[in-house]
Formats: C-alpha cells, structure tokens, sequence
C-alpha cells in the first residue's frame, strides 16, 4: 500500500530524521513497529510568517517495494563509428546536447576552449592569488563552463522547455546527491560539482564520444556566398584541425565574444538582446537569516537564507528593473574576468553554504537609451558597453582584479567609505566612490532600488553591507536567431545555436534542457 501525504511542520520536524519519521507515522496513524519505506517528494521552506515552517509531500510505502528514485540510465550504446557533429562548448547546454546525440545514435565532438576541471583550478587559483587572467580557462571558460564555478542552483521556471526531473536525475547518476530531486529549490553546490561534470565527461567518452580541451573555434566551414552563407559543414579549431559534422550546436555561452565577432564578420544574422549589469551586493549570513527568519539565528536545521527582490524605478524618463540575481547564501564572491584588463565579479556557493557570508548580483536592466553612444557596434553594442564598464573598473581598482566597492549605505548617500568591511572576495577591495565606477544608468536606479530594498528588509540599505564591482555578465547581450521549432538558425542551415549565450537560456537546467533540444532536433533534420 502506498500512501501520499503531505505536512506542514516545524524546521526540527522536518530535518530530524527521526523526528520526521515520527511525525509521518503520526499523521497515519502507524504502530511504531510497522516496517515502512518514507520517502520525501517535494520539500520547501515557508518563512512569510513569524514562524518558519517547512511543507513536505511524502510518498509512505507499507509492504510494497518503492520504485527505482531515478529512471535515467548512463548511455550504453557506442557510438564510435557513428555520424557525428559538433558541440562547441562543455558548459551544462553543450554536455547535455552530447549526451542526447549519443542517445540518438550520434558521436558528438566536444569542442572546449578551456582546461578540464582540475587543471581549471590551477587558473583559478592565477587569478585569486596572483591577478593573473589566462583568457582562455578561468571562471567562465572550461570544462563545465561557468556554471561548475557557481553555486550550481538547478531552480528553474523553464518547464515548458523540456523535462526538468529527467535532468535532474542525469546529474544524480552522475554523483550529484539525490536532494536536488526532492528540494523545492535544488543546488549542487561548488565543491561537488567539478566530480559531477568530469563524470558527465566519462559517460561521453566511454560511449565513444570525443571531448578535445584547449581546443578553441576560429573559423567556420560555410557553403554559399560570403555575404549570404547558407550551410555550416565544419569549423576550424586553434590546432589548425578541420572538423566536419552532419551539423554544429553552438553552446559557448554568455562571455564568448570572440565568437559573436567571428559570426558577425561572417555575416551570420546575431540580435542585440535585453541585459543587466550592476554589482555584487555582501552582507553577513547571520544578517539574511534574521531578515528572512524572523529569528536571531537560523539554528540547527534552517539552511543559509536566500533572497529575491525586484523593484521598478524610472531614469531620465526611462522605466526600468531593478533586481537582485544569482543570489548565493553562504558564499563567495569570485573574480569572473575573460581578459587581462578586465574586472567582472560572480558569486559562488559549496553545497554546505557555510560561509558566513552571502552575496547577490544586483542589477539594472540596460535600455535602448543606454547603448546609444555605441550605435556604430550594430548588435554588438552591448558588448561593448560591457567591455567599457569592465576595463573601466579595473583601471579604478588599480590595474589588477582587485575590486572597487563601498559600503551600502556609504553608496546611497554619496560618500567615499574610509574603510571596508571584511570580505569573501579573495583578490581584495579598494574604497572606491561606486559612483566614479558606474555611469548614472546604473548608479541612480541603484541607490533608488536600495532604499526600496531597505524597506522590505530592515537592515539591508545599512553600512553592515557593501557593494562590489562590477557584475556585468548576468546574461548574454546577444541572441542568435533560430527557428522556434527547429532550432536552426534562420538563416545558415546545420547550425543551432543553443544556451545562454544563444540566448535561450537562463541558468544551468534550462541551458541543459535547451541542449537536449537542439541535439534532438539536429538529428531529426539531418540523420
């Protein structure tokens, strides 16, 4: 017999096993001695209220056997000798692209401009301790992509894109904890997920598939007319290899600039598309959870607190967003840079969310207004904004990947702070007037979004936080074209452009939803 129940209970309830357990034969009102199999389904935190309390969905099975936790299997098949195509990119949308073509019959050539994971700490490290940026693997580029440096969120609304469960239970046979299936709002976490993405990479390999780091696109393989090319038949790599496929998926994410310029001058149609940019705001952990908890501490059981806000504000007549993004609770805050010269920072979490930090980006949408002195860029404009406010930066966080900041309230009132508080960000801080940093744009909507954001949480608009600079790649500013069916680009037939940095994407289950797509329906079209 399988009973279907569901509770709401208090934090220790939920979290102790043995207290859980307890409650769920409670409510049934099972002996203690009856051999049941409980198994939590879904599990969320509700704190609106005074009292923080937990709504749990559990399945109790009583002498029947529970089914399989995950239906996915590792791919079996070997591809080796099949057709094969292109995926240019590891992150979450050209992996999973990779595995779904093996499924389908295909060998998938994955094509990864940066380093394998563990190499990849190597240069991470050169950027933390030495400020030195290796534009070709760091936070953003290599295997995994920028998401196995993050805190590895799998929240997603994009359910009409593809299958989440499926997803998530793909990173579970591939060493992710099985949590993720049942939390309201799953995270791997950045410790773990280096080991869930080089098993991914495993799966790929033992099927027959082909994973080339350090291997970088710098040209395309086109059929038709320079000014109209109508076919992709392969690419060139770094290593002066030509590499052809029955079709390429272009997964290569948001801060790949060298590859909308090549498409660009290749006269391959890309579109300007809506973006963000701002800073990365830090308060103490212990200060999230009182504000979210209504409680001193969070306990024994309560997880860190996250946050999301989001207000309207209006600027030289202009509305726009401002919104908190990529919150991270018990975090850190890590140099995200693609270039010497460059400052870009992100945030991070380990799967404990331990430290006594917690960081958010905190944004303002970029207009049309905006990007008008870089008209002359085309759809490039928002790159090139990007790349100002990023150079800019760095020069005023003297010249290396130490970051400008100030204190919250400091920035609100228009005063230089005289010190800064501690930090996660590893590279260090310098007392900068945020406003010297960032052009009106941002800094007004800003201080107007903080005031109306210390309102909601009493507290957070205080000299107990500070904002960091600067948080410019939050999506892509480009999208390229592709048909809503199909996944094809509108215009070269055999490629489909796929991810965050097509556009179609907002985070790693729905980059890896929109990979499985694009390979499914590249092999529809040209198996």
């Amino acid at each position: 017999m399988v009973h279907h129940i569901s509770l709401t209970l208090s934090p220790e309830q939920a979290y102790d096993d043995v207290a859980f357990q307890h409650q769920v034969y409670r409510t049934l009102r099972l002996p203690d001695t009856t051999a049941a199999t409980v198994r939590k389904k879904r599990q969320s935190i509700d704190a609106r209220g005074r009292q923080v309390r937990v709504h749990v969905d559990v399945d109790v099975f009583i002498n029947e056997t529970p089914p399989t936790l995950i239906g996915y299997h590792k791919p079996q098949n070997d591809v080796s000798q099949a057709p094969q195509a292109i995926v240019i990119g590891a992150g979450p949308a050209g992996l999973f692209a990779a595995l779904r073509l093996i499924e389908l019959g295909i060998k998938p050539i994955v094509l990864e401009r940066g380093s394998d994971v563990r190499l990849r700490r190597r240069d991470l490290a050169a950027i933390n301790k030495d400020h030195i940026v290796n534009p070709e693997s760091n936070y953003c580029f290599g295997e995994g992509g920028a998401g196995t440096y993050s805190d590895g969120k799998l929240y997603t609304r994009s359910t009409k894109r593809g299958d989440v469960r499926r997803i998530l239970e793909i990173f579970v046979a591939h060493g992710a904890t099985e949590e993720i299936l049942v939390d309201a709002h799953p995270h791997i976490g950045t410790n773990k997920l280096p080991n869930v993405v080089a098993d991914i990479r495993n799966s790929i390999l033992k099927a027959g598939g082909d994973v080339r780091f350090d291997t970088k696109v710098t040209d395309l393989i086109l059929d038709g007319p320079a000014s109209a090319p109508t076919s992709l038949k392969g690419v060139v790599t770094s290593t002066g290899d030509e590499l052809m496929g029955i079709g390429v998926i272009l997964a290569t994410g948001h801060s790949a600039r060298d590859i909308f310029h090549l498409l660009y001058n290749r006269q391959i149609r890309i579109e300007a598309k809506p973006f963000a940019m701002g800073v990365r705001i830090e308060h103490q952990q212990r200060l999230i959870d009182q504000f979210q908890y209504h409680r001193p501490d969070r306990g024994d059981y309560l997880p860190a607190a996250s946050y999301s806000l989001v207000t309207q504000t209006r600027f030289n007549g202009v509305e726009r967003g401002v919104f908190s993004f990529c919150m991270c609770p018990g975090g850190f805050i890590v140099p995200a840079a693609t270039a010497p010269g460059e400052l870009v920072v992100n945030g991070m979490s380990p799967s404990r969310r331990d430290s006594k930090y917690a960081n958010s980006g905190l944004v303002v949408a970029i207009t049309d207004e905006d990007l008008k002195p870089y008209l002359d860029e085309g759809p490039l404009a928002g790159l090139a904004l990007q790349k100002d406010l990023e150079q800019w930066a760095c020069r005023l966080g003297g010249n290396n990947q130490t970051a400008p900041a100030q204190r919250v309230a400091d920035f609100v009132d228009g005063r230089v702070s005289s010190e800064l508080l501690p930090t996660s960000y590893q590279p260090g801080l310098a007392s900068v007037d945020m406003s010297d940093v960032l052009p009106d744009h941002i800094a007004q909507p800003l201080r107007h979004g903080l005031r109306e954001f210390g309102r909601k949480m009493r507290g957070y608009m205080s000299n107990d936080g500070q904002v960091i600079g600067v948080e410019s790649r939050t999506s892509s500013p480009i999208r390229i074209p592709r048909d809503r069916d199909t996944c094809e680009h509108v215009q070269v037939q055999r490629l489909f452009p796929c991810g965050e940095g097509a556009g179609y994407a907002g985070g790693i289950v729905s980059a890896a939803m929109d990979g499985e797509r694009c390979a499914e329906q590249l092999v529809n079209l040209y198996k």
